[in-house]
Formats: C-alpha cells, structure tokens, sequence
C-alpha cells in the first residue's frame, strides 16, 4: 500500500512530510483495527472509525483530528466514499469553526442578507438568538424590513446548520423537501430520509447529490441529541 499511496498523495499535491504523515495515521488504525477489532482496513466500517476516534482521544489533551484527515485519504484513495466522508464529518466535529455565513445559504436574496447585515446578524449563531422565538422573528421583521417568511425560513436552515456536514446545499436540500426543522429531522429513520432525498434530488433537478447511507445516519443521531433551542 505505501509507495502507490504515496505517488495517489502527492498527484494531490500533498508534500512528502504530509504523506508520510497520513500515512503514518493510516497505519496506526490499521493497527488498531487487527488488535481490538481483528479486521482489515478493508473490512472497516463506520463503527470501527468512529471507536478508533474515541481511543486515540483517551489520552489527556489528544485530538483525533489529525489521524482522520489522513484516513479520509486513505479512503478516497480506495474509493470507499463512506468511510471517506464519515472519516470528514468526525474531524469537522473536532474543529473549532467561525460561524456559517448566511451569505453561503443556496437560494437566499442577497439583499435579505445585506439588510441583516446592517442590523449585526451575518451568521447562523446570531441568526438563531435574534429569531428563535415567534415573537423576536416579528420583531426582527419589522427592525429589518425582511418579509417574516424569509425570516423564518432563515431560522429554520440555520437550525439545521448546527448539524456537521449541513452546510449551505444540505440544509437547502432538507428544507425544500420539507425536513426543515430537527424535530421533523428526528423523526426519519436513515433509510427512508436516504431515498426520500434522492427521490426529491431526481424529481426535483436539485443542484446536488443525495446524501450517503452514512450521511443520514449521523444526521439523524444529531438531530436527536442536540438541543432544541429555536420555538416554532
């Protein structure tokens, strides 16, 4: 595996100290994996990677970050786009990130964006405490000059924008086929959200590709535990 996994790198433009770096984190799990799970790389599955995760950050002050970028790699390398993007959605939880845009929403009229701007709500975190109850939409409706509806649906795809990996296009896919709250993203099982997306992606011609069996699984748990916090 190295010396093709090291040309696959640096045809991407990784430098030999970060290929040897990834590669380093590969097999590092590759370990893992034969010790306490007695798979392959191979044979390893969302469950594996997430455990390993939770191993390398026993140790006090120890992030995994860096081993699931180099994993993340390792399976695009083998074109295993589950574990590839699992590998991505459990570093970007680790990371410390500013606040989405609101700019970065598909479909949202640039001058809705401007005029919240003026009033200090350039992202979804100050979206969210201007506009989480009824009361406070209508008031930032009048304040702003922004129709409530546009408010409101504002409130709702920066709800979903709490959850890792829905981002500007994902929170525009649930919304417009109509799994526009965490409550309501709470109630599918995986599966039957997988193929109701799909179905609306082919339906509809939405710019973008459903979500991956992987993908809705680590949706839904997060729309299941994290707090609610908007009042619709």
């Amino acid at each position: 595996m190295d010396e093709e996994f090291r040309r696959f790198l640096k045809r991407g433009g990784r430098s030999e100290n970060a290929a040897g770096r990834i590669i380093a984190y590969v097999k590092e799990f590759e370990r893992y994996l034969k010790e306490h799970c007695s798979v392959e790389l191979n044979e390893a599955d969302t469950g594996d990677l997430e455990a390993f995760a939770e191993w390398v950050e026993q140790k006090p002050k120890v992030s995994a970050k860096g081993h699931l970028w180099g994993i993340g790699y390792y399976y695009e390398y083998t074109s295993n786009e589950e574990l590839r993007h699992t590998a991505g959605i459990l570093r970007e939880q680790r990371i410390e990130r500013q606040p989405f845009p609101l700019r970065e929403f598909r479909g949202i009229n640039s001058e809705y964006v401007e005029k919240l701007a003026a009033a200090g709500i350039k992202n979804i975190k100050q979206m969210l405490e201007a506009g989480k109850s009824e009361t406070e939409r209508a008031s930032l409706a009048e304040e702003t000059g922004v129709a409530g509806d546009v408010i409101l649906e504002l409130v709702k795809l920066s709800d979903l924008a709490r959850i890792p990996g829905v981002k500007g296009i994902r929170a525009r896919l649930y919304h417009d086929a109509g799994v526009d709250t965490m409550e309501k993203m709470a109630e599918w099982e995986p599966e039957e959200l997988r193929e109701m997306a799909a179905r609306f992606v082919e339906r509809t011609g939405f710019e973008g590709i459903a979500p991956l069996p992987a993908e809705v699984r680590f949706t839904i748990a997060q729309a299941r535990s994290l707090p609610k916090i908007v009042e619709y």
